[in-house]
């Protein structure tokens, strides 16, 4: 989970930036934590606490009312409304890191994935967007292989994993689908080297910056064994006490570092 909000931190100065290469400054004086850290810290304080996914979304909107979310999910959350909005937008994807870790098994991971997603993207998009990269992490994370990680993507989810960054990269641009962003967001991951890289990778796709480096860096995690320590002590020094508190519960009680 904290790769996840590491890339929404690193990403959140180039959104909408169309950046085309990984040379950048990780951190910057600007860099901040978006709704992509908000939200995937609400789910899992709701997997920490068995709280109603609806309401820890709406209570973590009005706590952070700013933090750059989507017009139709504003207008939801404000109403505390609870009825899905039939949204295919890479929202789902993007907080549902935590999922990952809290399932022992990759069909509970799949189920909660959808489970976390459909409190608003009910649509089949932004469900499997979800269930993808959740899969992804616990794939990752249980040890198995790049190659396994692509075969599964690609043969439960029809996601076509087999460009390249480098032939994505010229015409990609701004996508918040879950189909235009998730599986360029995975093949960031499978491109890597390491943790910084996968997300470097992600961003230099000119796409939804902090929200595909989310999800890359959410795999990468998994993956690699951890975040590296100057990137964790980063991260967790920007995000304010209330949203570490949530973070470091739960990397305590459901994340067990790995490494290859």
């Amino acid at each position: 989970m904290l790769g996840a909000i590491a890339g929404d931190i690193v990403g959140s100065v180039h959104e909408r930036g169309g950046i085309k290469t990984k040379v950048f400054p990780l951190f910057t004086a600007e860099s901040r934590f978006t709704d992509d850290t908000v939200l995937t810290v609400a789910v899992a304080d709701s997997l920490l606490h068995q709280r109603d996914y609806v309401d820890a979304l709406h209570d973590y909107f009005h706590a952070y009312p700013h933090a750059g979310y989507g017009g139709t999910f504003i207008q939801w959350a404000a109403a505390r409304n609870r009825r899905p909005y039939q949204s295919w937008g890479n929202g789902s994807a993007m907080r549902v890191s935590p999922v990952a870790y809290a399932c022992t098994t990759l069909e509970d991971v799949l189920a909660e994935a959808r489970r976390s997603a459909a409190v608003t993207h009910d649509h089949e998009h932004g469900v499997r967007g979800a269930q993808a990269t959740a899969a992804a992490i616990f794939l990752a994370r249980t040890g198995n292989s790049k190659d396994d990680i692509r075969r599964f993507t690609e043969d439960t989810f029809d996601y076509i994993l087999d460009e390249t960054l480098d032939q994505l990269r010229p015409a990609y641009q701004f996508d918040v689908s879950c189909q235009g962003s998730v599986p360029q967001s995975i093949i960031a991951f499978l491109e890597s080297s390491d943790f910084e890289d996968a997300i470097r990778n992600a961003i230099s796709l000119g796409g939804d910056a902090d929200t595909m480096a989310c999800i890359a860096g959410s795999i990468a995690e998994a993956y690699y064994g951890g975040v590296p320590e100057a990137i964790r002590k980063r991260t967790l020094t920007t995000l304010d006490q209330r949203l570490r508190s949530v973070v470091e519960e739960f990397i305590e009680r459901f994340v067990q570092p790995r490494s290859r």
